[in-house]
């Protein structure tokens, strides 16, 4: 039976280039995915795309396409990505660059347009689906505005011959699917086929998750070769049964335990996970260990896709102010609540409006308080965070924690302070028929 191979090239953008190579160069692929968008990612990338045309796309893509694309070239991989964020047609010029510094010619690169709908979205007053609230709440603080794409334009790429296919917001695992969708054919109804291939594209968009990366946990889930941690492929037959797999001699572990923790991975309801090309279904999956770091999944299946698609909404939330320093020794963490509380009535005193305000002591209560052992702490980190309306009231707040250093308590060190302005994230849902994606080309 005809398979596909699939690797998973990263699982995030800040995710390590290295086991993306050593897949390009052993792991015998067919495809290579970049996955790299987070729900806010596309706004912080609208934001440095405002101030310079030529930004708004992965920070990493052109160091990954450089050493990514001589294997891929040499072994005929094809690659899709979403590095493209919020300017998929500047990602793809700089692929094309890499591409041609390489001697890389007649490479076709796609990329996809049709993901931004900030204009449908400031047309009208769209409810949001995680608050009471409505876009028209926002108003002017709206600065993007993203639908997460299905299979079809990528798809499409492929068909006409892409070699490389770069997209700004789509469905992670619509990623993965699209190749399968591509190479055998899978109808845009066949819910069953795209409910697996969703499933398979789930269990890779996060890379080294799936080969114990964010799964260790030294005594309970030991895992080995953990700095050389291997990401997975997938070799995956016509009717969506797959194998799972990594690099031999790679690191890190692939097993039934692993698989069933990123399965369930970001998911509500197992049952009806909505995609954009499907509401699939995992709940009927099965996992056997087929071997030393490799995994077969059969079953699952999925339902017709939803009318509406899926927008993340970037907007303007104000500004963050942070300080820290640290403090040691006896009566440790006596000093550093004194600190906080100095820095507290400081700000007060000198008039920075803050609607939120945070004191932690990192090492004691930052992120759990409750009961703690009868040890005093010798060693932490006051931490105090404002959210205010302008940046320079941000910047004060940083300021004061800095002053702290020789105005405050005894033996305090290592202070740092930063100030930023916090792009938010919403939801809401739009109407399918009010997307449409478009293709774009360029050749090295």
């Amino acid at each position: 039976m005809r398979t596909i191979r699939i690797g998973a090239g990263s699982g995030f953008g800040g995710d390590r280039v290295e086991p993306a190579i050593e897949l390009a160069d052993r792991g015998g692929l067919d495809y290579l995915v970049f996955e790299c968008l987070a729900e806010r990612t596309i706004a912080l990338a609208q934001q440095a795309r405002l101030q310079d045309p030529d930004a708004g796309y992965d920070r990493l893509l052109e160091e990954r396409m450089d050493r990514v694309l001589p294997p891929c070239r040499r072994n005929g991989i094809r690659i899709v990505s979403n590095m493209g964020a919020a300017n998929p047609a500047a990602a793809a010029r700089a692929v094309a660059s890499v591409a041609r510094r390489l001697g890389l010619a007649g490479l076709k690169i796609a990329y996809v347009l049709g993901d931004d709908v900030l204009s449908p979205v400031r047309a009208a007053n769209w409810p949001l689906t995680d608050g009471p609230s409505s876009t028209a709440d926002l108003g002017a603080r709206i600065v993007s505005a993203n639908a997460y794409l299905g299979v079809e334009p990528i798809v499409s790429a492929l068909r006409q011959g892409a070699d490389i296919v770069i997209t700004g917001r789509v469905g992670d695992p619509a990623l993965f699917a699209a190749p399968l969708v591509h190479e055998f054919g899978w109808a845009l109804d066949d819910w069953v086929r795209l409910g697996r291939g969703a499933m398979i594209g789930h269990l890779l968009e996060c890379a080294g998750q799936l080969t114990g990366g964010y799964f260790a946990d030294p005594s309970r889930k030991d895992v080995p070769g953990l700095a050389r941690l291997g990401f997975p492929f997938a070799d995956v037959d016509e009717d969506g049964t797959a194998l799972f797999g990594k690099v031999d001699g790679s690191g890190g572990e692939l097993s039934i335990r692993t698989c069933k923790e990123q399965l369930l991975y970001e998911v509500h309801d197992p049952a009806r996970y909505i995609q954009p090309d499907v509401v699939a279904d995992f709940t009927s999956a099965r996992f056997t260990q087929a071997g030393l770091d490799k995994v077969r999944l059969e079953g699952g299946g999925g339902s017709p896709r939803t009318d509406s698609l899926k927008v993340t909404i970037g907007y303007r939330d104000g500004f963050i102010g942070e300080g820290q320093i640290s403090y040691a020794g006896t009566g440790a963490e006596r000093r550093a609540r004194l600190a906080l509380e100095v820095v507290r009535e400081r700000l007060d005193l000198i008039g920075v409006a803050i609607s939120e305000l945070r004191l932690d002591v990192i090492g004691v209560d930052a992120l759990y308080a409750g009961p703690r052992g009868p040890h005093e702490p010798m060693d932490v980190r006051a931490r105090i965070t404002g959210r205010t309306a302008s940046l320079q009231d941000a910047q004060r707040i940083g300021r004061e924690i800095e002053a702290a250093w020789i105005n405050g308590p005894a033996g305090g060190g290592g202070a740092t302070w930063s100030a930023r302005e916090v792009i938010a994230a919403a939801s809401m849902l739009l109407p399918r028929d009010l997307v449409e994606p478009t293709i774009h080309w360029l050749e090295s």
